[in-house]
Formats: structure tokens, C-alpha cells, sequence
């Protein structure tokens, strides 16, 4: 999130939007664009069907349809990278919690943060899967996965739109609010 005072929220920023037939594909471009320099922040998804309904007061047909609506619901993109972390992330926190908080008191307090934290982690990681799966059969179901990269300025638009065709998205284009 960007204030007034941080110069990054007085920088226009768009969409390059692109439509994909793979969770595969998708994920591909994902982490080309990353390696490209784009920020995880930058990518987003359409919401659950559920959640279209809900802030549109209708169900769509093809995901197409909202490519360009400004209030079709959106989530953050976890990917593979994204996952592992919300994942295994927690073991090493409470791992190092337990170390810091018993520190030469033993091994047994440490092991024991480090299987909670694994513990947590699991439970996170496994409802960030069920979620996305059911997210990702409803949106295959109505023509693909709908891709969001903001970006903001001409060259990242060109990046954007040029690496989408690249893992075979289709219906890859920029819009600009306001226009057209």
C-alpha cells in the first residue's frame, strides 16, 4: 500500500491482462515476469465465483467478460514459491522463537516450536490449496485463469504483454482506466 507521501503512489499504474487455458502457464509467467524484475504485488487473480457474484450481483459466462471491469474481485496470486512459504514458512519462526526464548535449556522446546510452526504452516498451506483449487475448476470451467499484471510505465507494459504471449495466454492486452 502507497501513501501520499511515498513517490510510488503519484506513479500511474495500469493493467496488462491475459487469459490462460493451465494453471501451468500461468505460474510459468508468473515467475518469467518475477525473474524479469516485476514484483509478486503486481500479479492478481479473478476472486472466487462466489465473490463475483456477490460484488457484481451476477454470474458471468466466460472470464473474458471481466477482464476490463475495475470491480470484478481480485485476490492475490499464490504460486508454487508463495505456497511452500505459507507452508514451511512457520516451523522456521517458532523454531527460532524457541531458540531465542530457551535457549540452552534443551533440544525438546525447540523440536516442539518446530512441529507446531510445521503444524500451522500445513493447516495454511492447505487451505490456501483447497481454496485455489476451487477457484481455479470454476474459472477453467468458464474459459481460463485471468491474469492481472499492474504495471507502470511503457516498457513494463511491453515486458508484460510480450512474456503473457510467450506461455500462450490468450486475449493479452493493456488496459488503461479511462480509456477506451
Amino acid at each position: 500500500m502507497t501513501s501520499a507521501t511515498d513517490p510510488a503512489s503519484t506513479i500511474p499504474a495500469w493493467d496488462v491482462v491475459g487469459v490462460f487455458d493451465t494453471p501451468e502457464q500461468l505460474e510459468a509467467a508468473v515467475f518469467d515476469l518475477e525473474t524479469q524484475g516485476f514484483d509478486r504485488s503486481a500479479f492478481s487473480v479473478l476472486g472466487t465465483e462466489t465473490a463475483v457474484e456477490r460484488r457484481l450481483g451476477q454470474r458471468y459466462r466466460q472470464v473474458g467478460e471481466l477482464a476490463d471491469r475495475p470491480d470484478a474481485p481480485r485476490e492475490t496470486f499464490f504460486g508454487r514459491v508463495s505456497r511452500l512459504e505459507a507452508e514451511f514458512g512457520p516451523a522456521a519462526g517458532l523454531a527460532a522463537v524457541g531458540v531465542m526464548v530457551v535457549f540452552g535449556s534443551g533440544v525438546v522446546p525447540v523440536l516442539v516450536a518446530a512441529a507446531s510452526g510445521a503444524a500451522i504452516g500445513a493447516a495454511i498451506g492447505g487451505l490456501i490449496h483447497r481454496h485455489d483449487a476451487a477457484r481455479v475448476a470454476e474459472q477453467l470451467a468458464r474459459g481460463g485463469l485471468l491474469l492481472w499484471v499492474t504495471v507502470r510505465d511503457a516498457a513494463q507494459e511491453q515486458t508484460a504483454m510480450a512474456r503473457l504471449r510467450v506461455h500462450t495466454a490468450h486475449e493479452v492486452h493493456a488496459h488503461r482506466p479511462g480509456v477506451g
